[in-house]
């Protein structure tokens, strides 16, 4: 829903109503999923996509009746061999989708969610998916407040609760509660649609593969950073607008940069005076990637040169280096694509194995936890 949200905050500030329809869950091979969002608004005027095109018909349709009635809608969609013509999923999956009508009325709290994520707050919104509680309800929950309701109060102090812990693993899924909150009981379904702020991605070097790295790691939804020790390089007008660029050496900035489990780390300057002191920072704290662009002869003695450093053979192994996949890259934007290749493929568990001579479900279930 990230994507869609800076035209439904338009719609929402001129009390345009509109019709939202969330995937709340998904199984077997989906092409979105849990938080990928579609809106029907103004003049028929639709944003985004529950489904790369397979129900987007009936969603539409959907929408505009909850408009009209004001009354949120559950559905189901999945494949259907008996007729090849029926409304579902031509990839064998399944989904479901929460329709409600948006207004300031009947959802109060919707413009600081919004908000909230364009300033990059973690925020999570809870909505009502079934049950005996109102269908559509929200329960927006900050880390340390909460506004709207769920319809009970029982019901909100738990949501709320189980709310900051899903934001804190940026996790969005359905959770099950009995009517006032109880524990081990599912008559009420709840979707929590976790907003952590985007990963960070940390480009090292200023050099033409930096321009499109940051480029594509954008594109991709990292609050992307490029950091370069000389002046000359490093000037924001080399860069996508949006790129944060700073001059300073890079261990450095480094060293005074939080990073977490999500954080990709970039870095192509191969030159030993940067990088070799850079990696001995960098592979010591948290960072889902760790890539190193060079020769294998670079990569090579910038092995030894971390070795003789004190680093450790587990510390070593979480570099990538040379960086990216074999994809035959040659230049900066074909580079660009094979270095995101790779990250992708580690974030979900991917081989770089052509799909064409695979066999199984392409999405595995269970794979669907960014927030949206």
């Amino acid at each position: 829903m990230r994507e869609i949200l800076p035209v439904l905050s338009r719609w929402y500030s001129e009390r345009l109503p509109f019709g939202l329809a969330t995937v709340v869950a998904v199984s077997r091979s989906t092409p979105r999923g849990p938080g990928a969002a579609m809106a029907v608004g103004p003049d028929d005027e639709v944003v985004g996509s529950v489904s790369g095109g397979c129900v987007e018909g009936a969603v539409f349709e959907l929408a505009r009746e909850v408009v009209a009635s004001g009354t949120a809608r559950l559905e189901t969609f999945g494949y259907s061999d008996e007729d090849a013509f029926a409304v579902g999923l031509t990839c064998g999956g399944e989904i479901t989708v929460l329709v409600r009508p948006v207004t300031p009325e009947s959802d109060p709290v919707f413009g600081a969610v919004a908000a909230s994520v364009a300033r990059h707050e973690p925020v999570t919104l809870a909505t009502v998916a079934d049950g005996p509680a109102p269908r559509g309800a929200t329960l927006a929950v900050w880390p340390d407040s909460a506004a709207g309701t769920l319809g009970a109060s029982g019901l909100d102090a738990a949501v709320t609760d189980d709310a900051r812990g899903e934001l804190a693993l940026g996790a969005t899924g359905l959770r099950h509660y009995g009517p006032d909150g109880e524990r081990r009981e599912d008559d009420v379904t709840v979707f929590l649609h976790s907003f952590a702020p985007p990963p960070r991605m940390l480009v090292f070097g200023a050099i033409d593969y930096a321009a499109a790295v940051a480029r594509i790691g954008d594109f991709l939804g990292y609050r992307v950073t490029v950091c370069d020790a000389r002046a000359v390089f490093a000037t924001p007008k080399r860069f996508p607008a949006g790129v944060e660029v700073v001059v300073d050496w890079p261990h450095r900035y480094l060293r005074g940069t939080d990073t977490d489990e999500r954080t990709v780390i970039c870095v192509l300057t191969h030159d030993p005076k940067f990088d070799v002191p850079l990696l001995e920072e960098a592979l010591r704290r948290p960072a889902t990637y760790i890539g190193a662009m060079g020769s294998r002869r670079t990569h090579d003695e910038r092995r030894a040169r971390l070795t003789a450093s004190g680093l450790t053979e587990a510390e070593l192994s979480r570099l990538r280096s040379p960086v990216g996949l074999d994809l035959g890259a040659r230049t900066p934007e074909e580079v660009a694509v094979s270095v995101a290749a790779e990250i992708i493929a580690l974030r979900w568990g991917g081989t770089g194995t052509p799909l064409s001579v695979t066999t199984g479900a392409i999405h595995p279930t269970g794979h669907f936890d960014s927030p949206g």
